[in-house]
């Protein structure tokens, strides 16, 4: 999908919908630059913290924008709209993006455009690079989108037409990675410590609870729960039973939560019939899910379509390329736009 003149057309994403500062310049849907200022801060409390991660992104905006336009080897005056996340997130963050946005929209004299973040995971997969033509999904396709507050399977029907047919009732898969790994000790974020102990453990060691949720909608909260009583009533007798056997809980855990995962995205496919699979979102980096989709894809005879790395996790590529299949349908927004906290699909 290319617009009717063979001019450039420049887009500057913004993204800041949680602690992670983001710029990205994409000419069309090629990325030109993909700037992201992470917040180390936040290690110490193991979890975000709202007002320091606000604080943060003031500080970072201004440069992590400066860069990415100088790394686009581009001026300020060829950028055609500037895209930003509206939402969802964390709205003190969210305030720092916008209000950006709409003033670099005002003084440059350009459309300004609201991406919802979501939208954007699910649109990642449409990302290009200079001179590397990655393959993008056929319409219709499933997306299992998960990441740290969201798991949902999405059935794209066109660009930004998008119906949620199914999504967690509780917790989602990134917040139970993240609460167990809190609860062995490990370090926030604690899924990526789960997925690298995971290669050294045994993953049939332990069982956890699986929930039985009707239709495609997922549940993680009992999984959660029986993780953490599981290693309470070990403790009682073995009170180094954690750090005696982390990897295996690790590789067990996993196991059960991409199981689950699984389950759901194999029932969507067979029962709306579409073999054209893809996933996006921070938790489709975890290695465990992408050899399960793998071996899934190769059994079923599904085309999958799996994110680079980069694009999995919050950044603002994927806002530009959104940005921009909103910019060919004039979709823009105007100076009284506000961000949104909660889901909004």
């Amino acid at each position: 999908m290319r617009n009717h003149s063979d001019k450039p057309v420049y887009i500057l994403g913004i993204e800041s919908s949680c602690d992670d500062t983001s710029a990205s310049v994409a000419d069309r849907t090629t990325m030109l630059s993909n700037i992201v200022a992470g917040q180390s801060v936040h290690a110490r409390y193991g979890g975000v913290v709202p007002e320091l991660a606000s604080r943060a992104h003031q500080q970072n905006i201004i440069p992590v924008v400066d860069v990415a336009i100088k790394e686009a080897g581009i001026s300020r005056k060829e950028i055609s709209a500037v895209a930003f996340t509206r939402g969802p997130g964390l709205l003190g963050s969210l305030l720092v993006g916008t209000s950006f946005a709409k003033g670099f929209a005002l003084a440059a004299g350009i459309p300004l455009i609201e991406v919802n973040h979501l939208q954007a995971h699910v649109m990642a997969l449409f990302i290009q690079e200079k001179n590397i033509q990655r393959p993008v999904p056929r319409f219709p396709f499933l997306c299992l989108l998960v990441s740290g507050g969201n798991s949902q399977i999405i059935l794209v029907r066109d660009y930004l037409e998008m119906e949620v047919v199914g999504q967690t009732i509780d917790d989602a898969a990134g917040e139970a990675f993240d609460k167990c790994a809190k609860v062995m000790g490990l370090p926030y974020p604690g899924g990526p410590f789960i997925d690298k102990l995971a290669a050294e453990g045994d993953a049939d060691r332990f069982r956890f609870a699986r929930p039985s949720i009707p239709g495609l909608d997922y549940s993680f909260s009992g999984l959660k729960t029986s993780f953490l009583y599981f290693l309470r009533d070990e403790l009682k007798g073995n009170p180094d039973f954690i750090e005696q056997n982390k990897a295996d809980l690790a590789a067990s855990l996993q196991k059960t939560i991409v199981e689950v995962l699984m389950n759901k995205l194999v029932r969507a496919s067979k029962e709306l019939k579409i073999k054209e699979i893809a996933v996006a979102g921070g938790v489709s980096a975890n290695s465990g899910l992408r050899t399960a989709l793998r071996n899934e894809a190769e059994k079923r005879r599904w085309n999958l379509y799996v994110p680079d790395i980069a694009y999995t996790m919050d950044n603002a590529a994927m806002i530009a390329v959104t940005g921009y299949f909103k910019y060919l349908r004039g979709e823009f927004a105007g100076q009284d736009v506000v961000p949104f906290a909660r889901t909004q699909f």
